[in-house]
């Protein structure tokens, strides 16, 4: 049955031409479907730019171009492919949500795939993920929580020895097992999880959204894989320069941290989270004055990160944010 690969892109023209080349060797695997390339209103000429490629490689018959009227972020445009993958053929089997910066090994759809089809329990199927030197990277996590905050902050062997069931990332393992969330890059999501789950959350403009989705999948009873023998490679930040030295992060990352903290554990679960995460930066900020450690975990902090941590959330509970978040998407139940 057919499967649909949806590539949201904006402004980066260049990086979706590689990825396509990449996944033109697996054509087969897409049983009839198409890879949908959303541009979320670039105005750069991307649009041009994809198209001219796709009819210069020959690609027309697999994939397509969707120009979407504004950038609404990384659930807006993919909600939008999901729309047109029900158009083009209604019966489809899966999607694969891959990013714009990524390039495929040629058997990777094929194996992401065949491991959803062989095991009828699981509904979301993420990627083994390698940068770009090849060094594998973290893209099985566990939920992010109050107490994993705190571990994530704090940076020192004995809390993250007591806390480590709530660490979000460890080193990714060889083999193909289950876990809470996967990292959106390049995840398959089974026909069954969508008409069970609905679409992504367009309340979140870029990051979380996978990890909501992800959890949303666990309370309607399915499971989450990362199956590591899919290789992508992923050029992290080259689409969103999130990524790249300590550039600040830009209000939507917090933005959608929040949403995610207020969804899966209320307003309180905020407020725990930003408050253990407080104790542990405190920890370290003290540790650097000490000489004990603790330099380096602040320098690979982007800037001004915990003024705009903290300042934000704070000033989003005071206005009750938290009520129109609970109120407009229902509260989800705390992860776990």
């Amino acid at each position: 049955m057919a499967v649909f690969v949806i590539i949201v892109n904006y402004r980066t023209a260049a990086l979706v031409v590689d990825c396509l080349r990449s996944l033109s060797t697996s054509v087969r695997a897409l049983g009839g479907g198409r890879v949908l390339i959303v541009d979320n209103a670039s105005g750069d000429g991307s649009v041009e730019h994809i198209s001219a490629a796709i009819a210069g490689h020959g690609w027309s018959a697999w994939t397509e171009v969707m120009a979407l009227p504004k950038n609404g972020g990384f659930a807006y445009g993919n909600n939008a492919g999901l729309r047109r993958a029900h158009t083009l053929d209604d019966r489809f089997s899966a999607v694969v949500l891959l990013n714009p910066d990524t390039v495929v090994a040629s058997d990777m759809l094929a194996t992401l795939l065949g491991y959803l089809e062989g095991h009828p329990r699981c509904g979301i199927a993420g990627a083994g993920i390698v940068g770009a030197d090849g060094t594998p990277e973290t893209s099985a996590h566990r939920w992010p929580s109050p107490l994993g905050e705190l571990e994530s902050a704090a940076q020192v062997g004995w809390a993250s020895r007591l806390l480590s069931r709530y660490a979000v990332s460890n080193a990714p393992l060889s083999m193909a097992h289950a876990c809470d969330w996967v990292s959106g890059a390049c995840m398959a999501i089974r026909r069954e999880v969508l008409d069970a789950v609905g679409p992504l959350d367009e309340g979140y403009f870029l990051y979380f959204e996978e990890v909501d989705y992800c959890l949303r999948a666990k309370q309607a009873g399915w499971q989450c894989v990362f199956v590591p023998q899919a290789r992508v490679t992923h050029f992290e930040g080259a689409s969103t320069g999130i990524a790249i030295g300590r550039k600040r992060r830009p209000a939507y990352w917090y933005a959608s941290r929040r949403r995610f903290f207020v969804k899966a554990y209320g307003a309180l679960g905020l407020l725990a989270a930003d408050v253990l995460w407080a104790v542990g930066r405190a920890s370290l900020v003290v540790r650097r004055a000490l000489r004990l450690g603790g330099r380096a975990g602040l320098e690979r902090e982007p800037l001004h990160f915990a003024r705009d941590l903290l300042y934000g959330d704070l000033k989003a509970i005071f206005r009750g944010e938290w009520r129109r978040i609970e109120r407009l998407t229902g509260r989800a139940h705390a992860a776990g």
